[in-house]
């Protein structure tokens, strides 16, 4: 197992690099003067050369690349211009807010997920089936934008029953219960779309092995409908770990556009506003951390799924 890992790391070094090189780039080379954005249009030319200077944008780009990655490796992602505070600093916190919201939003799409798949593969052809079919669909066919909107629209603005954006009520809010009620509606909104796919891979792998031997077996010893279903889940399980791996993937990535949307002080906010201030530091230190997450996602999948099937493990 430790050699199975260890190939799967090493795997994935090369993808990381190939990641924070073409993200280094491409922000390297975004229209806009960083220069300009912090220090204003009319800054004396002595000030601007100190400052580029300071921060290396006088030396050529691969340089500056090389110079960054052997920084970032110990750990340290520089320091933020607009802010004027080490990057690691503004990454902690709006870290530890998007992964709060992954993790809402990774539970919806697990539970919704396999029990809207267990209702359409117990009863296909029935109306329960159908149901489920249809939600399904509707779900991964739903853009997330208009999904995000029409829930603040009917639930936060119509019927005011759940806050609109932000983490805690400005006036008389805090604690714990207040933290849930305005991490529903995001969360809903980065689980749509996930929760529609893990629902129709789930009931086509559970449906398939509903039809299979074991379903039959289990029938012929007088099991109900529902104990044999339960029996069943069991060897869809690898479908399921499968797809909410790659489901837990998309929404670190996805919930970048759900925060900026909700004011949600994640990633997707803090990025946003480097982006328009043209930070580059903050930028680049954002994406690496988002980065290592989904590749350290699919590296804890591989390992589950080598866990399951010894047959994973074995080189070939």
């Amino acid at each position: 197992m430790r050699r199975f890992l260890l190939r799967r790391v090493l795997l994935a070094l090369p993808t990381l690099l190939g990641v924070t090189a073409l993200v280094f780039a491409t922000v390297a080379l975004v229209p806009g003067d960083p220069l300009t954005a912090f220090l204003g249009p009319g800054a004396p030319p002595e000030a601007r050369r100190e400052l580029t200077e300071r921060l290396g944008l006088d030396q050529p780009l691969p340089l500056r690349y090389a110079n960054w990655l052997g920084h970032a490796l110990r750990g340290d992602l520089g320091v933020s211009i607009a802010g004027q505070r080490p990057v690691r600093q503004l990454l902690l916190p709006a870290l530890g807010q998007t992964l709060l919201l992954t993790a809402a939003a990774f539970l919806l799409v697990l539970v919704g997920g396999v029990l809207l798949g267990a209702l359409g593969a117990g009863r296909p052809r029935g109306a329960a089936g159908r149901l489920s079919g249809a939600l399904g669909t509707l779900a991964v066919s739903a853009p997330q934008y208009s999904v995000a909107l029409l829930l603040v629209a009917l639930l936060a603005v119509r019927w005011r029953l759940l806050p609109a954006g932000g983490t805690h009520d400005a006036f008389g809010g805090g604690g714990t219960a207040d933290l849930l009620r305005h991490l529903v509606l995001p969360a809903v909104a980065a689980a749509v779309v996930p929760l529609g796919l893990t629902a129709r891979v789930f009931r086509a792998a559970l449906g398939g092995v509903l039809a299979g031997d074991l379903a039959d077996a289990l029938r012929s010893r007088g099991l109900s409908r529902a104990a044999v279903l339960r029996h069943c889940v069991h060897n869809a399980a690898p479908a399921l770990l499968t797809i909410g791996g790659l489901q837990l993937a998309y929404l670190l990535e996805g919930v970048v556009f759900v925060e900026t949307l909700f004011a949600w002080p994640g990633l997707g906010g803090l990025l946003y506003d480097a982006l328009s201030a043209r930070d580059l530091p903050v930028v680049q230190g954002g994406v690496l951390v988002v980065a290592v997450a989904f590749v350290g996602v699919n590296i804890l999948v591989d390992a589950a799924h080598a866990l399951i099937d010894p047959r994973i493990r074995s080189p070939r």
